[in-house]
């Protein structure tokens, strides 16, 4: 399993800091996972939703520690160089599950990671 491209979304909030579209082998694509700030520094946060209860339960996550290793580092190291590259943080908009590109057009331009490189996306 390979991730292909990510995108990044930079928001401007106190502990959320991006919303994130990871693709894998070319072929599926998780949308809405989350950088968090938390107390001991940036995190990862699988997209999630909330049950009756009021609980959360995430609806795709790593089935093993080397894999969510792996996620982790490469959404995190787009987050920063998304952030290097001049993104600018917009305030995010609820709710995002309608259509997660929808965010491109609020003027935020994603930063997409092709394997060979990181890059601004064209077009967008």
């Amino acid at each position: 399993m390979e991730i292909t491209d990510i995108k990044v979304f930079p928001v401007d909030e106190e502990k959320l800091k991006a919303f994130v579209t990871v693709v894998f082998d070319q072929c599926f694509v998780v949308c809405d996972i989350k950088v968090i700030h938390g107390n001991n520094g940036l995190f990862v946060s699988m997209p999630s939703k909330r049950r009756k209860d009021g609980t959360f339960r995430d609806v795709a996550h790593p089935l093993n520690s080397d894999t969510r290793r792996m996620i982790e580092e490469k959404i995190l190291s787009a987050y920063e160089h998304a952030l290097a590259s001049g993104a600018t943080p917009r305030r995010a908009r609820q709710p995002r599950e309608a259509d997660p590109d929808r965010r491109e057009a609020g003027g935020v331009a994603p930063v997409r990671h092709d394997g060979g490189g990181l890059h601004p996306e064209a077009g967008a």
